[in-house]
């Protein structure tokens, strides 16, 4: 499930917002396995850019945890290395990406530079 109705999240952003690239509100699937686990997370995103994303979750992971996330954009699935860099209690947590594999990088910049031609 993607939102092809995608808006730019970062117009209300605090003054000292520390986001390199802008997000978008867009709900993509993404599986995520936290490092020492392998029971999968499966969830949507809340928002998605070229650095990271923001998922919700009940019990959100600690910050630090580096996580494997597999992204679904447009039905193909894409595998990125990251960690989880904000926490917000019962919630959820934003992550960085941090290594892309194959072709991941440029997929993501296709599929959120679509996103910005359609909006």
């Amino acid at each position: 499930m993607d939102s092809t109705n995608a808006q730019p999240a970062t117009a209300a952003l605090p003054e000292g917002d520390r986001r390199f690239h802008p997000r978008y509100t867009v709900q993509v699937q993404i599986e995520i396995r936290p490092e020492g686990s392998d029971v999968p997370i499966r969830l949507a995103t809340t928002d998605l850019s070229r650095g990271g994303c923001y998922i919700e979750l009940i019990m959100p992971l600690p910050i630090g945890t580096h996580i494997q996330a597999t992204l679904w954009l447009k039905e193909y699935p894409i595998v990125i290395q990251g960690r989880v860099v904000t926490c917000h209690p019962q919630y959820g947590n934003g992550m960085m990406f941090e290594k892309f594999e194959g072709q991941a990088e440029q997929l993501l910049h296709q599929y959120l530079d679509a996103i910005v031609t359609a909006t």
